[in-house]
């Protein structure tokens, strides 16, 4: 289709779509909305920003008509996307009078049980919804059930609490779902609720000719020093930096911060109106750095974003596209970088390999070292092997046993990296290529011989050469991620 007037949507929602700047429909809006208008049951395969509130929001507008009660249900994994989900939609509908009620966790229910009374839709959290189920709100009104990013419910433990809540709604309903992908568990999902559901599909596709990624070989321990670097040296504007867990992003928020990057974490485990503030926070300030998990992020909607770094691996090919879909968007040009360590490439090109993408490796900057002090907590003593409070222990002859790494010496307050503050580029610039063989190790680059399966042979072989960033000076052997052990 050309445009949205092809799918003749009420005068009010055709009005609101011109204001809001939309000129042609999605190819997940072409396929969805005029079978979702049909009264269709629709699986949606879709990844975030491909225009899926859309597809879903403008035909449940135009589908609604007047009513009292509760008449659609949309359900999302996180306390940002169902923000998002709810702006859009009241958005979509600034010319309806319809009331859209975000209920989600973090924050009094009492006022999401106030609004509920006078809802027309609901965009909720399953966790949330139940809540307030239980205090008395029902869904016998429902007439139409939208499951968006039902995958990532699933990872999130949440598809007992969804498979609930719809068996609460009529069985006459409408039921659309919109995910990534589709397990098993999501496909006996779709038996019992679904009627005759019909696919769509419409994969983003990202332009290569704007985004740029990246791939940095990095021992563990150099990660933050040249996180600290590409911050500083290379990001301008807006950077998101992705974090495995709730305590890595605050950890790598605090530390960069010690270095002068302005930094802000947000995940779970910060409440809702703290996650709020610091979205605005970022999105006014127009520059900062942004520290995140893969959850958290989800339902972000934030301009401009230059950078994106993956300072811990993404575990699934999903979340590493879901990463990098955030830069280079509306035409603008983005950068993904990735830090992958000897123990993370194979599981960096399994990702690869299945998404059918070759990333380049670039050489390792100069960087300076940034020394964090580990082990027993400052200002408090050390206790050796074999010293324990309470014991007449006897140093060893000649004095006490050093438990200082290979290579780095013991300070005050923990155990501090070489004297060298110096990183040369001795890595050879290569490309990390999706495996074509059965083994899953890649043809060409990033092979990792002898026992390839371990990364602590990578990491042996490592210990103490010249390759590490603490020491400055550049290797003559093969680089550490293709030395054969010995």
């Amino acid at each position: 289709m050309a445009s949205f007037a092809d799918f003749h949507l009420p005068e009010p929602i055709a009005r609101a779509i011109k204001e809001l700047g939309y000129a042609a429909p999605t190819r997940i809006q072409e396929q969805a909305i005029p079978l979702i208008l049909s009264g269709k049951d629709v699986i949606g395969h879709s990844q975030t920003g491909s225009g899926k509130t859309a597809a879903f929001g403008l035909p449940i507008l135009s589908k609604l008509g007047q009513g009292q009660g509760i008449r659609a249900l949309i359900l999302t994994p996180t306390r940002e996307l169902c923000l998002q989900v709810s702006e859009a939609i009241r958005g979509f509908g600034r010319h309806l009078p319809i009331r859209v009620v975000p209920v989600f966790g973090g924050v009094g229910i009492g006022p999401q049980m106030g609004a509920l009374r006078s809802a027309d839709i609901v965009v909720a959290t399953p966790g949330r919804l139940l809540d307030v189920m239980e205090r008395g709100v029902r869904l016998s009104a429902v007439k139409i059930v939208v499951l968006d990013e039902a995958d990532r419910m699933l990872d999130m433990g949440f598809i007992d609490d969804v498979e609930r809540i719809v068996s609460q709604t009529p069985p006459q309903r409408q039921t659309l779902l919109f995910s990534a992908t589709l397990s098993s568990r999501l496909e006996s999902l779709v038996h019992r609720f679904m009627k005759a559901p019909v696919r769509v599909e419409a994969a983003v596709k990202i332009d290569a000719s704007l985004l740029k990624e990246t791939a940095y070989l990095v021992k563990s321990d150099d990660k933050l020093s040249l996180l600290v670097h590409l911050l500083k040296n290379e990001t301008s504007g807006l950077a998101i930096v992705f974090c495995a867990t709730r305590h890595g992003c605050d950890k790598v928020a605090k530390r960069v911060r010690t270095q002068g990057v302005d930094a802000t974490p947000i995940h779970g485990g910060l409440s809702q109106n703290q996650r709020n503030r610091a979205i605005e926070q970022i999105r006014h300030r127009g520059t900062g750095v942004l520290i995140a998990t893969d959850v958290a992020s989800r339902g972000l909607h934030i301009e401009d974003i230059s950078h994106v770094y993956n300072y811990d691996l993404p575990k699934t090919p999903d979340d590493y596209i879901h990463r990098i879909g955030r830069t280079a968007r509306a035409g603008a040009k983005g950068n993904a970088v990735t830090f992958v360590t000897a123990a993370e490439s194979r599981d960096f090109h399994h990702i690869l390999r299945d998404l059918r993408r070759d990333v380049e490796a670039s050489p390792l900057p100069v960087f300076e070292k940034i020394v964090i002090p580990t082990g027993p907590q400052q200002g408090r003593p050390y206790h050796g092997a074999g010293e324990r409070r309470g014991f007449d222990h006897r140093p060893r002859p000649g004095g006490s046993r050093s438990h200082a790494p290979r290579g780095e010496s013991r300070s005050h307050g923990g155990w501090a990296g070489s004297s060298s503050s110096k990183q040369e580029g001795g890595s050879r610039p290569h490309t990390f290529k999706r495996s074509e063989r059965q083994d899953g190790n890649p043809s060409g680059a990033f092979k990792r011989e002898g026992h390839g399966s371990s990364g602590a042979g990578s990491e042996r072989s490592a210990g103490g050469q010249s390759h590490s960033s603490s020491h400055g000076q550049q290797s003559k052997s093969k680089p550490f991620w293709k030395r054969r052990r010995r």
